[in-house]
């Protein structure tokens, strides 16, 4: 599916290493396939070193015979990035991009391109555990396609929507979402070590109980409300908990903080 496949990175961070060490990891591409491209050398070493891959301080001259094209760069110099590509890729190569906010439209045109993805992949991809959404413009092909669900399934989950409102919807469920569960994992450490317990217990405590809560929902395939059920026994300690969860609410709050966050993402678009 790649293995002849020359991959080229415009813009080697975090999500863009974390790509490229998932392709590594699920030997979808072979290291020489791969070239990493910064503006500082400094990253470019260190991706030389670590992944034993190519790199270039040209992302222009990488590009002109690169079968697929990753945009791994910060949104506010895609403007400046897209004009100095402009039709530099070949026109049958597959631009993928992982831009967070850039649209479609933003990309072809920036670009010059015709077949491009765009996607919205989370933090959680860091460690191959993510999410991400992703749509294809109409000349993507089928093979390109199955390209972009491998690379993106190296970063975890991948899910393919038919309309460009998901990926402001993935934004502000997926992207943000993170944020959201580090501020309860926070708040449930801060509560332990005001019981009583170290700062390392209340940790290793609220971490394995998400992460367990997590695996038991897809062991089970149960709906978590049912699994809340058996856990919440009449006049129980979880009931008490879940009653004061209810009065201060959780639930909307956090509803709201998923649509404020989606709402921020259509207005980003706007702008980018």
């Amino acid at each position: 599916m790649l293995e002849h496949s020359k991959i080229v990175f415009v813009g080697s961070g975090n999500m863009g290493e974390a790509m490229i060490k998932g392709i590594l990891a699920h030997k979808l591409a072979a290291p020489g396939q791969i070239t990493a491209c910064d503006i500082l050398e400094s990253r470019l070493d260190y991706m030389a070193s670590t992944y034993d891959i190519r790199t270039s301080t040209d992302s222009v001259s990488a590009i002109e015979d690169a079968s697929i094209v990753v945009l791994s760069i910060k949104p506010q110099v895609l403007s400046g990035v897209g004009s100095s590509l402009h039709r530099k890729a070949p026109p049958d190569a597959l631009v993928l991009s992982i831009i967070a906010g850039a649209s479609l439209e933003t990309l072809s045109h920036g670009m010059g391109h015709s077949r491009v993805v765009r996607s919205m992949p989370n933090t959680p991809a860091q460690v191959n555990m993510g999410v991400t959404c992703w749509i294809a413009s109409p000349d993507v092909t089928d093979g390109q396609k199955e390209q972009t669900r491998a690379m993106l399934g190296a970063l975890g989950d991948e899910i393919e929507v038919q309309k460009e409102d998901f990926l402001d919807m993935q934004t502000g469920l997926g992207g943000s979402g993170p944020g959201f569960v580090f501020l309860i994992i926070e708040a449930m450490i801060d509560a332990g070590v005001q019981m009583g317990f170290s700062r390392d217990q209340a940790q290793t405590i609220a971490l394995q109980t998400i992460a367990g809560s997590v695996e038991l929902v897809k062991a089970t395939g149960e709906h978590p409300a049912a699994l809340r059920n058996k856990v919440t026994s009449p006049g129980g300690t979880t009931a008490a908990g879940i009653y004061a969860l209810e009065k201060g609410g959780l639930r909307t709050v956090l509803t709201d903080a998923i649509f404020a966050a989606y709402r921020r993402s259509q207005e980003l678009g706007k702008i980018t």
